[in-house]
């Protein structure tokens, strides 16, 4: 137990200080089930333990940094159920396996970003497609959806030549090529903002650096989301996964 921890119970208050949030925050914790049922005093204040502290601050690890995926944010809120419900053992598993997926993300993320560095840097002529695809034949050559390939040239990932006598859009090899490089990123977890920031540096030939430019957000992006800088994002979910694992062990060699 820390430093001014004791034995006797804690009011909404004293664990909102010694967590560093709201007590508002508290009861919201206590509202999603990421306590354990906190009993009352005769006055009807809550009453939390040194149980319900430590329970607190694993529901800050998880749930106070950027949202990093829905799957990463799944394992971790399981990690805190299982505590909740008195299962350590079962939530130190747990907190490997979201660890796991942390880096594997991580993996992926990195390992495409020097694919397409590669992509860019590349100066072997594109295969010539003849004839031209349409926006179904182009969607379904990639797997992915018309839908999808009229959201990205919307977001002016893309631009794409029209037939001039029907208007109908026609996706040569290029736009083939820039394609499947948005879609690996995209699916590689990068914002659709990430990827129109590198698209564009490299359209002007301001740089090659893919992971710098997918990774720093400009001064007139309005909004950041995690996936906005998707790398830094799953280094900082590393972090937080790794000290998750370190407050269970505490919790499991207190008992």
């Amino acid at each position: 137990m820390r430093a001014g921890e004791h034995n006797s119970r804690l009011s909404t208050t004293g664990v909102a200080r010694l967590t560093g949030v709201h007590p508002n925050t508290v009861r919201l914790y206590e509202q999603w089930g990421f306590l354990a049922p906190v009993p009352r005093g005769p006055n009807g204040y809550r009453q939390y333990s040194a149980e319900h502290l430590d329970q607190m601050r694993l529901a800050r690890l998880v749930m106070g940094g950027p949202w990093a995926g829905r799957a990463i944010r799944r394992l971790g809120v399981e990690v805190i159920r299982l505590v909740v419900s008195g299962d350590l053992e079962a939530a130190l598993d747990q907190a490997y396996a979201h660890l796991r997926l942390v880096l594997a993300e991580s993996t992926r993320a990195s390992d495409t970003a020097r694919v397409v560095e590669g992509w860019a840097l590349s100066t072997t002529p594109l295969p010539v497609t003849f004839p031209p695809l349409q926006i179904k034949e182009a969607a379904q050559s990639m797997g992915a959806s018309v839908d999808m390939l009229r959201n990205w040239e919307r977001n002016g990932l893309v631009w794409v030549p029209r037939n001039p006598h029907n208007g109908y859009r026609l996706y040569g090899a290029s736009e083939i090529n820039r394609l499947q490089v948005i879609r690996m990123l995209l699916s590689a977890g990068y914002s659709i903002m990430a990827v129109l920031r590198m698209l564009l540096v490299l359209d002007q030939g301001l740089g090659t650096d893919v992971a710098h430019t997918l990774d720093t957000p400009r001064p007139d992006e309005d909004v950041v989301t995690a996936a906005d800088r998707w790398l830094s994002s799953l280094a900082e979910a590393e972090q937080r996964a790794e000290k998750i694992i370190r407050l269970l062990q505490e919790m499991l060699a207190k008992r």
